[in-house]
């Protein structure tokens, strides 16, 4: 049965065309969405959102995201003071994702999915780590998302940081994965990774028809690392390995590149993944496009999962020293629906739609849409959320299952994970 939005005020995401009408929402995971000069009579009285001095468009996507960070907001602080960006990996990213059970990480992705639908976030691409939980968790995940109806791209995050035998596990997971569902082939980054996974990696990525989902230079350690023990640096190793070859292929951060690998991104079929608030937070440089071409998405990285917040941050953390257009940020925040469509990747068709409750206290139109979108929406203008044709937040809330269900579970596992890191 579709869905009807009474009296809305449609933006086209890609014109930003304004029209009034009302519309109808096909459902399923090609859905496409209608306007219609009237609401059928003998609709039922929830299949009707009224939105009338609303603003109704294509929902957000998230680029990058680490929902296994979820559990660590308020956590206490390391046992060891990190020094460097390498020591914030060692000393707590790697101790918590080595203390992540399947519970956890159930709890995490439910959390993480209620958060992103409630931001107006119907998509998200994925990338996780557990090494001491990798069977069955990106399964996991998925069934979590799925239960509160976000679609997704996930991935696990292959390494030899652990050792052989979680590396061979971590390709046992993506392989089991991709034979059932949509996926990408996920590496932590160059320094953790050896030429022997890199090249295996690549055979999953051909085998699949997938790409790899990396971060590349996050760091100058990731740059230093791949000069030292191969000789070339990070952009030129991927390379050689084909993952610039693939029109799937994320390349996230890429922030430490020289001219020459700037130009072989370019050139390649991959995309880049801004994600400015991370790198802010870590301290490890500024996002620079300068030479990296067009393709170029944002995402969250684990910091939370609201992607206004996210393409705020990209604009003005940037404005000082490498200064983007709000147009040309606002591009980037939509062009995964391009990713996504381009790669015939499910889940982000016309009927993914969010309703924007905007009380503006000047004129919104075609003209000043995206100076409206950077000086004056956040995510709690979002007031319902539709995805695959499907109600899924409406005012303000989940409709498929209870938050105070969902927040009770992360905070009792939460409170699990801080007392295992403790040990």
């Amino acid at each position: 049965m579709s869905l009807y939005l009474r009296d809305a005020t449609y933006i086209d995401w890609q014109t930003l065309d304004f029209k009034k009408s009302h519309l109808r929402v096909e459902p399923g995971v090609n859905g496409k969405i209608y306007f219609t000069d009237a609401v059928p009579l003998k609709t039922r009285a929830d299949q009707i959102v009224e939105c009338e001095g609303k603003f109704v468009t294509k929902s957000f996507a998230n680029a990058h995201h680490h929902i296994y960070s979820t559990l660590a907001r308020g956590m206490p602080p390391p046992k060891t003071q990190p020094e460097n960006f390498y020591e914030i990996l060692k000393y707590i990213w790697w101790d918590l994702d080595k203390n992540l059970d399947l519970d956890m990480i159930e709890a995490s992705a439910l959390y993480a999915a209620m958060q992103s639908l409630k931001s107006g976030v119907t998509f998200v691409i994925d990338h996780h780590s557990s090494p001491f939980a990798i069977e069955g968790s990106l399964e996991t995940i998925a069934g979590a998302f799925e239960f509160v109806g976000l679609s997704h791209l996930l991935c696990y995050e292959i390494s030899d940081r652990n050792g052989m035998q979680k590396g061979l596990e971590g390709f046992s997971q993506t392989e089991q994965y991709l034979k059932s569902q949509q996926g990408l082939v996920g590496l932590h980054a160059s320094f953790t990774v050896s030429d022997h996974t890199m090249r295996r990696a690549a055979g999953l990525v051909e085998k699949y028809k997938s790409g790899v989902h990396i971060h590349v230079a996050e760091d100058e350690y990731d740059q230093e690392h791949c000069r030292i023990n191969y000789k070339k640096r990070v952009v030129e190793r991927l390379n050689e390995f084909g993952f610039l070859d693939s029109h799937k292929s994320l390349l996230v951060h890429c922030l430490h590149l020289n001219e020459s690998e700037r130009e072989l991104v370019q050139q390649s079929q991959a995309w880049v993944v801004e994600n400015m608030e991370s790198n802010l937070n870590n301290c490890v440089g500024v996002f620079n496009d300068e030479g990296l071409g067009s393709q170029i998405l944002l995402g969250t990285d684990g910091m939370h999962s609201d992607m206004i917040r996210s393409a705020q941050y990209a604009y003005f953390g940037g404005r000082e020293k490498y200064p983007t257009y709000p147009n040309e940020t606002y591009r980037r925040f939509r062009g995964i629906h391009q990713y996504l469509n381009d790669n015939n990747i499910k889940g982000d068709a016309e009927n993914n739609l969010v309703v924007l409750d905007y009380d503006s206290p000047t004129i919104l139109s075609k003209d000043n849409l995206v100076g409206h979108f950077f000086y004056g929406m956040n995510s709690r203008h979002v007031e319902h959320v539709i995805s695959k044709g499907e109600l899924v937040v409406r005012d303000r809330q989940l409709v498929n299952m209870k938050e105070d269900d969902i927040l009770q579970f992360a905070r009792e596992m939460g409170k699990k994970l801080w007392q295992k890191m403790n040990e």
